[in-house]
């Protein structure tokens, strides 16, 4: 693409203890573009998202986001680009105390000086763009789901961020409220002129929102491409798998969702007979640690 990426991963690796979650990984996101990241449990795909905020420090390889190397950054640094970001977790995170308005200004009393009616009205205007307006004075446990994840995303909004990243935005969501989320994220794409980057499993709304998808398995991205190319492997038809790779088969069923595959041939491939009789001893401990309260 001719602009410069606004965020680069470049050959990143993460492990926890002597787990490879991240084996090299390189991505670039370019201004504007919904990119969709994705892959089964386990893939690695969350762990991504952690170290592209910097809220995870690489073992290897560096993340460059708005034209910072995050791990040059000391963290009055990383607060400060923090700013200019906003993210939707899965859940909402929501704080349950306070009304869906006081949620939203928190960012704003927090890292503006900004004057109380000004507040006010930015507040008004996030809400007005997730639908929520209406619904300000209440609390988190008086809306529904997907309410929760819109004023998580206005919450998000708040400081007029660059860069917006989603974690699983659709998890949890009936079909159509999943759909109203999906709407919402390209409308405020084209709106607020913003790059998302979104995480997630859901292939329907995968191929409503993404410019550009990038594929995840076991830690190693198989493949980034436009969303063309992920439909063609898609669609590509049964009678002709043997013309595709083990790459694109590992893919295509992912994407379709089938129960016959790499994948499902990776997993079966485990000797189970063999562990079952022979393989490493479970620690269980001694017992449980609490004693019966009724006579026996």
């Amino acid at each position: 693409m001719a602009t410069d990426p606004i965020i680069q991963v470049h050959d990143l690796v993460k492990r926890f203890g002597e787990q490879t979650v991240l084996d090299g990984v390189n991505l670039e996101v370019h201004p504007g573009e919904t990119m969709v990241i994705m892959g089964g449990s386990g893939s690695g795909k969350s762990t991504l998202l952690r170290c592209m905020i910097g809220s995870l420090a690489p073992d290897r390889g560096y993340v460059t986001l708005l034209g910072q190397r995050l791990d040059e950054l000391d963290e009055e640094g990383l607060n400060g680009i923090r700013k200019k970001f906003g993210i939707l977790f899965q859940s909402g995170a929501l704080f349950n105390s306070m009304t869906i308005a006081e949620n939203v200004a928190l960012p704003l009393q927090e890292h503006t000086t900004l004057d109380h009616n000004i507040i006010t009205i930015q507040v008004k205007i996030k809400l007005e763009l997730v639908g929520l307006r209406e619904h300000a004075d209440k609390y988190p446990a008086q809306i529904s789901g997907g309410m929760k994840k819109r004023a998580g995303l206005a919450r998000a909004l708040s400081l007029d961020p660059r860069v917006l990243f989603y974690d699983e935005p659709s998890a949890g969501l009936d079909p159509v409220t999943s759909a109203e989320i999906d709407r919402l994220i390209m409308d405020l794409s084209k709106k607020l002129d913003v790059t998302s980057v979104v995480v997630t499993h859901e292939m329907d709304s995968a191929f409503t929102i993404a410019d550009r998808m990038a594929m995840l398995d076991k830690g190693k991205m198989l493949m980034i491409a436009p969303r063309g190319a992920y439909e063609r492997l898609r669609d590509h038809p049964a009678d002709r798998i043997d013309e595709l790779d083990e790459r694109e088969r590992t893919i295509r069923q992912f994407l379709r969702g089938d129960a016959d595959g790499p994948i499902t041939e990776r997993r079966a491939a485990t000797n189970y007979a063999e562990d079952l009789l022979g393989g490493p001893e479970l620690d269980l401990g001694e017992g449980p640690g609490v004693e019966p309260t009724r006579a026996v």
